[in-house]
């Protein structure tokens, strides 16, 4: 495989001069690919962006340039200039989002579980053995499947940065307008039956804002309920049922005391 990937991608290095380093590489040398993330480029026209005196992650502080607050969630936070590059700028907007969504319905999918284990409705449950368990297909079988429809539903959300509007699967009725084309929030009847993000601007920002809120908190979260099952062994509801029950004992510092040895 790496021959493979090698050959794929001598053409286009040797495009370069020789003197070209490959840390000096950005998405300015790929013409096509600029052009088409170009497309999806600027504030949207759903969401109304935030004003200028908005709250920021440290008060006192001037955010930097390209964060003009047209993005939802934006409180001014890139200390390593990552978002500089306008078009990599809306990819890390849209990584985001994606990773939040994943990481909002992970948590959900552990503590909803766990609690329905701990009144009794679940037997032998666990978040973090789950893939030891048995199901209705062998494990092979169940990975190459979940490969195929995460794979699809993938490419179609790419297809849809690339050119946005292109997977659109709203049906279409007469007399009745379609939402706007806007990259990371498909909407429509299948996405949005609520029509919650049909409204005006500014209530749209408020609820994008909301949602890449909860999805930072979640992708935090989820990443506590990893370290909490490696050192403790034990679920979030678990642990935090230990902690309430004598905090002075169950803590984070005895979790790692626990294990220095």
């Amino acid at each position: 495989m790496a021959a493979a990937a090698i050959a794929a991608v001598s053409p286009i290095l040797s495009s370069f001069p020789a003197h070209t380093s490959t840390k000096s590489l950005t998405l300015a040398q790929f013409p096509s690919i600029r052009r088409r993330l170009n497309a999806t480029k600027g504030p949207s026209s759903v969401c109304k962006p935030l004003p200028p005196d908005r709250p920021l992650w440290f008060p006192g502080t001037s955010p930097p340039p390209w964060l003009d607050g047209s993005l939802p969630g934006d409180f001014g936070f890139d200390p390593l200039g990552l978002g500089s590059d306008p078009d990599l700028l809306k990819w890390f907007a849209q990584a985001e989002l994606i990773h939040s969504r994943w990481a909002m319905l992970a948590v959900a999918g552990i503590l909803i579980p766990e609690w329905l284990h701990k009144v009794g409705y679940i037997v032998d449950f666990s978040w973090f053995d789950a893939g030891s368990k048995e199901y209705f297909a062998d494990p092979t079988t169940l990975f190459w499947v979940q490969m195929a429809l995460m794979g699809w539903a993938e490419g179609r959300r790419w297809a849809d940065l690339v050119k946005p509007g292109c997977v659109d699967i709203e049906p279409t009725f007469p007399n009745k307008t379609k939402p706007v084309p806007d990259v990371g929030y498909p909407g429509g009847l299948w996405f949005d039956p609520m029509m919650w993000g049909r409204g005006s601007p500014e209530p749209v920002m408020v609820l994008r804002t909301k949602e890449i809120k909860n999805g930072r908190l979640a992708m935090l979260a989820f990443v506590g309920f990893c370290f909490q099952a490696v050192y403790t062994g034990e679920g979030p509801i678990e642990n935090l049922m230990d902690h309430i029950a004598d905090p002075g004992h169950c803590n984070v510092f005895s979790a790692f005391s626990s294990h220095a040895y």
